[in-house]
């Protein structure tokens, strides 16, 4: 197959790639064995925030996929680390789950819904009107405004559920604002992630079930891009797509079984 035997080091989406909702995709746990058991880098790249890495772990521990918390990148984490390290702002108005505000804490953030520095977006379960008016309200004042994801839903084994993206688009439609993402398809995200595994961009794909966060982030970072099937982009999607992904399977086994086949020879 074409190139696929070039590739040394994954980036694996979570949602729709590894597992929907609490059911793991058929093959997952066996190729992260595969790939821990020829010590092929990983690491998975998740824009949902609405979990941290300890409860990533847990999750993927349930499916018999066993990794460290260090093999976990939230676009959570990421803009918490971009608050911190790229801008002045240090108390924010958040929409978002508990475990995605303790987080902001954690990296040193103050949750202020009188007189905030900015506005923080992120896939939201808890989103209320109030939450909503009050974002609309600071946003007319003209703070900065970020989110952790454009994606516009998160696929569930119940069926797709409005995500970020989908919440954003409702504040852009009262207040004309559009945030800054954090995570996929910016190319800062992939840029952290390769940082941490140690591998190069030309030799690192990014398996995903979206082509506009997963695949669009692999085309702008010069990543290969493989495209799985199993979550929100269908076949018809990637056949109309302006840039088709270097690679189209039904899932990760299948993946996995053209991977292996592919370093053999």
């Amino acid at each position: 197959m074409k190139a696929l035997h070039s590739i040394h080091a994954f980036l694996f989406d979570m949602d729709g790639t590894i597992y929907l909702g609490p059911d793991p995709i058929e093959g997952s746990a066996g190729f992260i064995a595969y790939l821990q058991k020829n010590e092929i880098p990983f690491l998975f790249l998740t824009n949902n925030p609405t979990a941290d890495k300890s409860r990533y772990c847990t999750k993927l521990a349930s499916m018999d996929i066993h990794v460290p918390e260090e093999q976990i990148l939230t676009a959570g984490a990421a803009t918490a680390v971009y608050l911190m390290n790229e801008t002045p702002y240090r108390r924010v108005f958040t929409l978002g789950v508990p475990s995605f505000e303790e987080e902001l804490q954690a990296a040193g953030l103050i949750l202020d819904d009188e007189n905030p520095d900015a506005v923080v977006l992120s896939f939201d379960k808890t989103l209320s009107y109030e939450k909503l008016e009050r974002a609309a309200l600071f946003l007319q004042k003209d703070l900065p405004y970020i989110a952790t994801n454009p994606d516009r839903v998160c696929p569930t084994e119940y069926g797709p559920i409005p995500d970020c993206g989908a919440m954003a688009a409702l504040l852009e439609s009262a207040t004309g604002r559009s945030p800054k993402y954090i995570g996929k398809p910016e190319t800062a995200f992939a840029e952290m992630a390769l940082k941490r595994l140690g591998t190069r961009k030309e030799s690192t794909a990014m398996v995903g079930d979206r082509l506009y966060t997963d695949l669009e982030m692999a085309r702008l970072a010069g990543m290969p891009g493989i495209l799985v099937l199993s979550g929100e982009s269908t076949a018809e999607d990637a056949a109309r797509a302006e840039h088709a992904p270097d690679f189209v399977f039904d899932s990760v086994r299948e993946l996995h079984s053209a991977f292996e086949a592919a370093r053999k020879g």
